[in-house]
């Protein structure tokens, strides 16, 4: 399948609803892989990402020489979706001195000091470089959602926190991502999107194999609890920010490979469009360049 086709197939229509059970988690039955095996199907996905990573390094060394553009890259999803494994093996064939990774955890006080924003503001890429956020600015529409008892740290003017306070925060997410997009920020925003059964086995794996106890967290559970109520948040919030200048992809996320099969695909395929070419060099520039190579071809 085509790269555009792939990106097309998982995008968000701006100006859709988003509802989960129209999305699956799995999809391994579909026409063009129906014929393989699990063994078969993970090989297939994990040679696609190990040759698409060339594409994504020849992109990446595009965006870096251009010094117009920036890529920011966005993931989200529940607990055992695979953000950590997609990052490290989806990245994997980039320049480290063009990329930064940024994880949020619970707030600061100094972050809590600001608007809502303002921390994941101070991680934004620079021209030329990709930047990757595990877990993003949608946390606040999506677990502070949820608890929202979140809400008392952060220190906001008195008001209502019904519907109208969630339409206010998802635009001024779309406010800030339509900014970014209008100065040359590529936004792509990932929601890998799980079963609770595929996460149960993932938890269970955690649990029963001694080498992955350091993955497992009481906390993790403690959020399951809350599946459906994350789902609704997920959905709300994919509806309303799924917008021309930064569109959401749903990924079905219950086979890890081909979903990072599915996000590589469309990175590339995103960061080639904006059809970068290398850099032309004026003519003075050249008559340098060229006195510099008969010179060390004199030695």
């Amino acid at each position: 399948m085509k790269r555009a086709k792939i990106a097309h197939l998982f995008r968000i229509e701006p100006g859709t609803r988003f509802r989960s059970k129209d999305h699956p988690t799995d999809y391994s039955d579909a026409q063009p892989l129906r014929h393989l095996s699990g063994a078969e199907l993970k090989e297939r996905a994990r040679d696609y990402v190990q040759r698409n990573l060339e594409k994504l390094s020849r992109a990446q060394e595009l965006l870096y020489a251009n010094d117009v553009y920036s890529v920011l890259i966005l993931f989200q999803a529940m607990d055992a979706a695979g953000k950590d494994g997609m990052i490290k093996h989806v990245m994997s064939g980039l320049n480290p001195q063009g990329c930064q990774v940024a994880s949020f955890k619970v707030p600061s006080a100094e972050e809590l000091d600001h608007n809502f924003l303002w921390r994941y503001q101070r991680h934004l890429p620079e021209r030329g470089r990709i930047g990757i956020f595990n877990r993003s600015y949608y946390e606040e529409v999506l677990v502070v959602r949820v608890h929202p008892e979140l809400l008392e740290r952060q220190k906001l003017p008195p008001g209502s926190r019904g519907k109208g306070f969630w339409k206010e925060r998802y635009e001024d997410i779309n406010a800030l991502e339509r900014h970014l997009a209008r100065n040359g920020t590529l936004i792509l925003k990932f929601f890998l999107h799980l079963s609770k059964e595929e996460q149960k086995k993932r938890f269970l794996e955690r649990l029963t194999k001694p080498e992955k106890h350091w993955k497992f967290s009481a906390a993790d559970l403690a959020e399951r609890a809350y599946w459906d109520d994350y789902r609704k948040a997920y959905e709300a919030a994919i509806t309303a920010t799924s917008t021309p200048w930064a569109p959401w992809y749903v990924i079905p996320a219950d086979h890890k490979w081909v979903a990072r099969a599915a996000v590589s695909a469309i990175v590339s395929h995103e960061i080639e469009a904006l059809g970068l070419k290398p850099p032309q060099i004026p003519p003075a520039r050249l008559k340098e360049l060229e006195a510099a190579r008969r010179k060390l071809a004199r030695e």
